[in-house]
């Protein structure tokens, strides 16, 4: 295997499929395939919700971002078989073929098994995931009558989040604010309705106390209800079945939102690596699979063995991967030695509504409208090319960002 004839195949175009094959340059015949025909910047879907960015600023091409060096295909990957090196996709007769295969594809919504979640509840993991969302919210704001009571109002814009991650606080912030703005400039009385149903007894378990403060403000400013130490029973097309206390009780819902943990992407679930208890492939401090020094895995499917707690499942996490990944696959392809790394928090960013953030950098943190415009700045900078992350800030700077409100349908 020589360098520049080395097929490399690259299985996800998330942040760590995508920031691999940039890093690759060069090093062989490179593939990536991906399932969407754009790459998503997910830290900033929560302001694709709310208007504050728009598709192309976190959702660019891949054709867009990647040279001529490597080969793009969007398709769905059926069947990876390792004796033989190839990779059948859906829809394609002829399978791909590689001499170093890296895995990527991401994770898939856990539902854990509760009745009618996958059916009614809506997922938030993709820009049509956000889409679909947004729509929910208009269309529910469409159908209260201008002289509807307080309690019709709220009772129809009731929204539930499931999960009390990071992602549950910023989806529900947002939320919150976006129907409230729209309430009033409808003139409605009463208020929206957002909760967030969590089954531990904190919100953000991992978060730090002082970064958490910020975020348990911003909650009650944003006048999100939390239900902790609360299990979803079941969802329905308009409903809610929550468990507090042996004690089940029924919410009439406009929507239930998803956010509740992920699990192994089903790809994963059928290659015989050995894995740990939540079906993550356990990879070597080389992001090589074992007994497979060929193959290497990172991201949302790898167990990685020396990352701070904090860190695992994160985009943040996938991005540093997908350096090593990078260093380490032409290593392997030059006969050189391979390295590890220890992966550290390089800076917590949360979304609090459409005015504030909470930031945490270098020890500090800082809270509010500034914070806000910090992290702008900060996922700036871990856009995935120059030249995109240069058209994105002009863009942010020179036209704003500010939220685009819940307009009724057909305006």
């Amino acid at each position: 295997m020589t360098q520049n004839k080395a097929q490399i195949l690259i299985i996800g175009g998330g942040f760590g499929g995508l920031f691999t094959a940039l890093d690759l340059k060069g090093a062989g015949e490179i593939t990536l395939v991906n399932d969407e025909d754009h790459f998503l910047f997910k830290p900033m879907l929560y302001e694709y919700l709310s208007g504050e960015v728009e598709a192309w600023h976190i959702a660019p091409d891949c054709k867009e971002l990647l040279d001529e060096s490597v080969r793009f295909i969007r398709g769905v990957v059926e069947k990876i078989d390792l004796d033989a090196r190839a990779v059948t996709l859906a829809d394609r007769t002829a399978p791909l073929t590689y001499d170093v295969l890296v895995v990527a594809p991401g994770a898939v919504t856990n539902y854990a098994g509760v009745s009618g979640a996958e059916q009614f509840s809506l997922p938030f993991r993709t820009l049509n995931d956000a889409n679909r969302l947004r729509r929910r919210m208009t269309e529910a704001l469409d159908h209260v009558q201008p002289d509807a009571a307080p309690q019709d109002t709220r009772g129809a814009l009731t929204f539930a989040v499931v999960g009390g991650g990071a992602s549950g606080v910023e989806l529900s912030t947002k939320m919150a604010d976006l129907l409230r703005d729209a309430v009033k400039r409808r003139a409605l009385k009463g208020e929206p309705r957002v909760l967030i149903i969590e089954m531990t007894d904190r919100l953000v378990p991992g978060m730090g106390e002082e970064l958490r403060r910020f975020v348990e403000a911003a909650l009650e400013e944003c006048r999100v209800e939390t239900h902790t130490q609360t299990r979803v029973v079941r969802v329905s097309d308009k409903s809610i079945t929550l468990e507090h206390n042996n004690t089940q009780t029924e919410l009439e819902t406009a929507a239930v939102v998803w956010v509740a943990g992920v699990r192994t992407n089903p790809l994963i679930e059928n290659l015989n690596f050995e894995k740990d208890r939540r079906g993550l492939l356990l990879v070597e401090r080389t992001l090589q699979v074992g007994g497979h020094p060929n193959v290497f895995a990172l991201g949302d499917v790898a167990f990685y063995p020396d990352v701070v707690p904090t860190l695992a499942g994160t985009a943040q996490l996938a991005l540093q991967e997908s350096g090593l990944c990078a260093r380490n696959v032409r290593a392997f392809i030059e006969g050189r030695e391979l390295k590890s790394k220890r992966f550290v928090e390089l800076g917590e960013a949360v979304s609090l509504g459409t005015e504030h953030a909470a930031v945490l950098s270098a020890g500090q943190v800082m809270g509010g409208p500034l914070a806000r415009q910090a992290r702008f700045a900060m996922y700036t900078a871990r856009l995935p090319t120059w030249h995109h992350r240069l058209r994105v800030g002009a863009s942010w700077f020179f036209e704003g960002t500010a939220p685009r409100p819940l307009q009724p349908l057909g305006f």
